[in-house]
């Protein structure tokens, strides 16, 4: 038989043909990529080309506690008033007793507002909304984005003409199920804000699952 002859396929020794076809299939493999390593190269993929960057940073405003100054000024002033009109308030050291407790209360709210205004710090990305308690010492809890189920924002009378309220955040984040954040400034644009990027990450996620 010339080389040049067409070899009939029935000529071939059948554990040859088979040694060629998982040869082949093997190669097969080796080419396409499982699903479960797409999976795993998903993440690395997704944060190229959409990188973590920062969208918002605040704490507790001193505005929050306006409501509270507001009051302490009236009490103040009614105390002063109720003194002038009646000497039975000034004898011996009753005065200087009621001008010592209206001092002590003073101070007590000027610590109250120092201590929120230092005791929290919020920090929101992209991807992740991170809030850091404590002042001696700090603790740090980070809640991803896309785990956030539900944004509401309150706001009292007092809180309106400011500017400030409160944000309640429901997630799946078994530490933080529900998480308060008081005294914020600009509530309702940071609550639209991280209303805005949970449904944008949600929406990635989910585009990118589904090119996989």
């Amino acid at each position: 038989m010339s080389s040049h002859d067409p070899i009939d396929p029935r000529d071939v020794d059948p554990l040859e043909r088979k040694t060629t076809l998982d040869t082949d299939a093997q190669d097969g493999r080796k080419d396409s990529p499982s699903l479960a390593d797409r999976f795993r190269t998903a993440p690395e993929d997704a944060d190229l080309e959409d990188p973590e960057e920062d969208a918002w940073e605040g704490g507790y405003s001193g505005k929050a506690m306006i409501g509270s100054w507001l009051g302490a000024g009236f009490v103040s002033l009614l105390v002063i008033l109720l003194m002038v009109r009646f000497d039975q308030l000034r004898e011996g050291n009753r005065g200087k007793y009621i001008l010592l407790c209206l001092a002590a209360g003073w101070i007590g709210l000027g610590l109250m507002a120092w201590y929120r205004k230092m005791n929290v710090r919020y920090h929101l990305t992209t991807q992740r909304f991170i809030h850091r308690s404590g002042i001696l010492t700090r603790v740090s809890d980070r809640i991803e984005v896309i785990d956030i189920d539900d944004v509401t924002y309150y706001q009292g009378i007092v809180e309106r003409m400011v500017g400030v309220g409160s944000i309640k955040v429901n997630s799946s984040d078994r530490t933080h199920p529900e998480l308060w954040l008081r005294g914020i400034e600009n509530v309702a644009e940071v609550a639209d804000l991280l209303d805005d990027l949970r449904r944008k990450e949600r929406r990635r996620r989910g585009l990118h699952i589904e090119s996989i």
